[in-house]
């Protein structure tokens, strides 16, 4: 009897879709490089410090756990508080769509399955959402 794959969303079976640690890590990497060179992304890259080498670690890490896998932040940062990190900067709907713009350019160039990058991306929408702090 074959085991029907269970839905994304359900165990670590979005981990799992998502490569584990190292494609995450690799999805994270492209991230950062799409912030990097997206000139619709240049006002949400001024918010970081120029290395960015924290901040992919606290992403990787936070979305391990969000996928389903190891809760990798918060055994090494401890509890995750989305919103209240973020409400530091000036983060509108503008500075939210930059961020999921990234993510949807970094999550094109993995290998992913297409309906895995599709709910990703939807997924992926709350936590930038509860990123904002404007209106």
């Amino acid at each position: 009897m074959i085991e029907a794959k269970r839905p994304y969303g359900q165990g670590d079976n979005s981990y799992q879709s998502a490569g584990g640690y190292d494609g995450i890590k690799q999805l994270v990497d492209d991230f950062y490089a799409a912030m990097d060179t997206l000139p619709e992304a240049a006002h949400i890259r001024a918010m970081h410090p120029d290395d960015l080498s924290t901040a992919a670690d606290k992403l990787t890490r936070f979305l391990c756990g969000w996928l389903g896998g190891p809760r990798l932040f918060s055994e090494k940062y401890g509890p995750i508080a989305i919103p209240a990190f973020h409400r530091a900067f000036p983060i509108g709907p503008n500075e939210r769509d930059a961020w999921l713009l990234c993510m949807k350019t970094a999550a094109a160039k993995q290998p992913f399955a297409d309906d895995f990058k599709q709910y990703l991306l939807e997924q992926l929408y709350v936590p930038a959402e509860r990123s904002r702090s404007l209106d």
